[in-house]
């Protein structure tokens, strides 16, 4: 059985330096990369305040954060849901070492959580898959159409909800969670292929003639001079 944990941070500001500290958690789990009916969500005092600028982004206030509890007070509880999991984060670096930082304080094991869960950076997965491009978690949302028009402004839970309908669809879709749906996420959507019947079709294979089979090799020899890239092939194969 593969377990993934789809998981999601903000925080009272962007600097670790600067002793900023997780104010809210969110995760998805993914059973077979089909999202369960189980989920984690927790808002964390964080005994400081929340910058001005995170506060534009995720809308969580100081007046409402003072009524939740500590990050030790979840701690026990997170760790049993992500144990063994394999967490899918937009930007691991960030969430993990906010995490971390908030384990760090506690007097038990594990601080690092990478000693009890494999990490799955979706940034640098995108990155590679769309090289040049705008690899954010809404531009990524826009790409591959999930829809975030439920979203005013930015929530861990909420924005785990739309990164596991993006990884999904990165690595070959399957599932959709709806963000009209309940916090464990029961509606979700198989992809269907279909198999194409090719026996009744008359395939031509046309093949290059003598004629633009040199052609084909004088263009490449010109490349080849201009380039100096001696690797270019004229192989017929490559015709």
């Amino acid at each position: 059985m593969a377990r993934q944990i789809v998981l999601d941070t903000e925080t009272t500001g962007l600097e670790l330096s600067a002793g900023h500290r997780i104010i809210e958690i969110g995760g998805i789990e993914l059973i077979n990369r089909r999202p369960s009916e189980n989920s984690f969500h927790c808002y964390v005092n964080p005994e400081r305040a929340v910058d001005k600028g995170a506060l534009e982004i995720h809308g969580i206030d100081n007046d409402f954060l003072s009524d939740q509890p500590y990050f030790s007070d979840i701690a026990e509880s997170f760790l049993s849901f992500v144990d063994g999991s394999e967490l899918v984060i937009h930007n691991a670096d960030f969430d993990v070492g906010f995490i971390n930082s908030e384990l760090d304080r506690l007097d038990r094991a594990p601080s690092d959580i990478s000693e009890t869960c494999q990490i799955l950076d979706t940034l640098s997965m995108a990155r590679r898959m769309h090289p040049g491009q705008r690899n954010s978690l809404d531009a990524l949302a826009k790409r591959y159409n999930v829809d975030t028009s439920k979203r005013e402004l930015h929530g861990a839970l909420v924005d785990a909800r739309i990164l596991a309908d993006v990884y999904l669809a990165m690595t070959g879709g399957q599932a959709s969670l709806s963000l009209e749906g309940t916090e464990q996420g029961d509606a979700s959507r198989e992809l269907k292929w279909k198999k194409i019947n090719r026996d009744h079709l008359d395939l031509r294979i046309l093949r290059a003639t003598p004629e633009e089979r040199s052609a084909h090799k004088e263009m490449i020899t010109r490349m080849r001079e201009q380039t100096s890239h001696a690797s270019i092939s004229t192989s017929e194969e490559d015709i």
